[in-house]
């Protein structure tokens, strides 16, 4: 049964990390609200280093296979999207270096507490996500990302760095981002995706070289197996569906959702302090 039980867990959080990934709602808020709730059920299987790190391997192979021929075209003829793309990336490696080698344990030792991993920083950040999301929903530019300039460049890769608090969705703040700056919708979705294999890589690393000891291998063959292949396989379905709905305008309605996540949270917070 205990089996069975983290099976199903693996299962939950490969299905969340694949749409969060992806779809502008925010896949660190929404695992950070799963694993409380995998907290209050004594089965904190999200503190497991191995699946955390697969699950993001998942993503990154999926986002790989869709933009291959992009992939292609970038380190071919597309050299000027290339360059944007590896500007926009150094805002949000700045963050995240920063965070992991200083401002966790800064925040640790004055507060007390991380609010990177407080369910209510992404129940709030949850309200920011589907206001940007409204405030984008009519946005419709003429530009290709190759005809961004090095400072729009730059203001996405803000957006993006941003987004290292939970609930504020990495891919709408880029989406939103590029949109501002003028990009049709399906380049904005393009640009936000392909900046998200050096993002989603270096998680990966960041979090897979502590799996180099053989100790820390903390889960069996199949859930890990499982949380690849699964979150591979939602992360694509999660692609098509984003670039289609964007494609017809529809970027505001994932706003409904996350307006909906932030209320349930919010409440479920304001209960557990009555």
């Amino acid at each position: 049964m205990e089996g069975l039980a983290e099976y199903l867990e693996v299962a939950a959080l490969a299905v969340v990390q694949g749409l969060g990934e992806f779809l502008p709602i925010s896949s660190s808020g929404h695992v950070l609200v799963l694993a409380h709730l995998f907290d209050a059920l004594a089965h904190p299987l999200h503190e497991k280093l191995t699946i955390n790190v697969m699950l993001h391997l998942g993503t990154l192979l999926a986002v790989i296979v869709y933009y291959r021929r992009r992939i292609a075209a970038l380190l071919s003829s597309e050299s000027r999207t290339l360059f944007l793309l590896i500007v926009a990336t150094i805002p949000a490696a700045c963050a995240g270096v920063g965070y992991e080698l200083w401002l966790k344990d800064w925040l640790l030792v004055h507060l007390g507490y991380d609010p990177l991993d407080h369910v209510l920083t992404a129940g709030l950040m949850f309200f920011v996500t589907g206001g940007v999301l409204l405030s984008v929903r009519r946005k419709q530019g003429l530009r290709e990302a190759g005809q961004l300039t090095v400072a729009q460049a730059v203001l996405v890769g803000l957006a993006q760095a941003l987004a290292i608090l939970p609930g504020l969705s990495r891919s709408g703040m880029t989406i939103a981002a590029g949109l501002v700056c003028g990009l049709k919708r399906e380049e904005a979705a393009s640009f936000s995706f392909l900046l998200s294999i050096p993002t989603i890589a270096g998680a990966t690393i960041i979090e897979g070289r502590k799996l180099l000891h053989p100790a820390s291998i903390d889960a069996s063959l199949g859930p890990i197996m499982l949380g690849v292949v699964l979150s591979f396989a939602i992360g694509l379905l999660a692609l098509a569906w984003v670039i289609q709905w964007l494609a017809k305008g529809r970027l505001s309605w994932f706003a409904g959702w996350v307006f909906f996540m932030g209320t349930v949270v919010l409440i479920w917070q304001i209960a557990l302090r009555a």
